[in-house]
């Protein structure tokens, strides 16, 4: 459905500079700064697949989306979205997608929602048949007949952002753009928005591409995720594989009798492993300790059963790395090893 082959988009602006003299040189300055936001990137999304596309702020998401709607023209490479070169086709492309941004709006400001949906049948020349299905639908998975005659100016946040994706399905696009859909929402109107896109992509075999720094989304809808950094494709996989080989580390927390006797142990002496290969938290109030340790360097049977041998453990609870905690490392430090 999408194909994207070494895509690179490069900005080119004037050097800018400090003060008043500074704004006078750039007057006559020639120099010019180049700023690689998507550096040589490639993948392919097929036909149904719901795509997480995550990274930090400024890596080159949203040019990336922008080029794969038409907005921006690639640098280099090609980018082709159901056959068709966003670029240079841009009107039959705008009837391939749909696209919801979190932070703006396709719908008319001053009309009620109803109205705004009219015009837009219009210009996607929707046929009356398939307009009444489609309300019909949106209504049952979006809730839209709760404010559908009222104007989008007094549209709660969670209503606008269930509108602006009926408004992008309205059409019954093959692909769905989805940046930060869910922002600032609160949670059942974050729940709700999930299932419809779930019921939607499952109904319609709608193709989706989701933005977002909400971890949330990506656990409930994501199969398959790609971390873009400094411009540059550094993960292409499942969230399964992205866990088994950068979640590593291990959580056990041990409810104990002496907190400050288990806190002491020489555990790596026991196991005859390095100081460094392990923690130990004590959190005297809750009588327990919190060993954190790399599976590949320890088991949690090995631990579990080494302090159980030396003092008495009344309760214990495992815990794997979440993946926010593992999207976080990536974003500060980068992949530890090649995807």
């Amino acid at each position: 459905m999408i194909k994207v082959e070494h895509v690179s988009k490069e900005f080119v602006s004037a050097k800018k500079y400090q003060g008043l003299s500074g704004a006078l040189k750039g007057l006559f300055s020639r120099e010019k700064v180049h700023k690689m936001a998507v550096d040589d990137i490639s993948f392919h999304i097929k036909k149904g697949e719901i795509v997480g596309y995550i990274g930090s702020n400024g890596a080159g998401k949203s040019t990336t989306i922008k080029m794969m709607t038409g907005i921006l023209t690639p640098t280099k490479g090609k980018c082709l979205v159901n056959g068709i070169d966003p670029n240079k086709q841009r009107k039959k492309n705008a009837q391939n997608i749909g696209v919801v941004f979190g932070q703006r709006t396709q719908l008319w400001w001053d009309l009620p929602l109803s109205e705004s949906f009219t015009i837009l049948k219009e210009i996607y020349d929707i046929s009356d048949e398939a307009y009444r299905e489609r309300i019909a639908f949106l209504n049952r998975v979006l809730s839209l007949d709760d404010f559908f005659t009222t104007p989008v100016r007094n549209l709660s946040l969670g209503q606008r952002m269930r509108a602006d994706l009926g408004a992008a399905l309205l059409h019954n696009p093959p692909v769905l753009y989805l940046d930060e859909p869910t922002i600032g929402l609160d949670l059942v109107v974050k729940d709700n928005i999930r299932e419809a896109i779930k019921e939607i992509n499952e109904k319609y075999d709608t193709t989706v591409i989701l933005t977002t720094h909400d971890i949330g989304d990506i656990e409930e809808l994501c199969s398959r995720i790609l971390i873009i950094d400094k411009g540059q494709l550094i993960y292409d996989g499942s969230l399964a594989e992205l866990k088994e080989t950068y979640g590593t580390r291990r959580r056990v927390t041990m409810e104990v009798k002496d907190t400050k006797e288990a806190a002491a142990m020489p555990l790596g002496q026991w196991l005859g492993k390095p100081e460094d290969a392990y923690d130990i938290e004590a959190d005297e109030e809750n009588s327990s300790i919190a060993v954190s340790f790399d599976k590949n360097q320890l088991q949690v049977s090995e631990v579990i059963g080494c302090v159980m041998q030396h003092m008495e453990v009344r309760d214990i609870q495992i815990k794997e790395t979440e993946l926010a905690e593992i999207v976080k490392e990536i974003y500060n430090h980068g992949m530890a090893k090649e995807a």
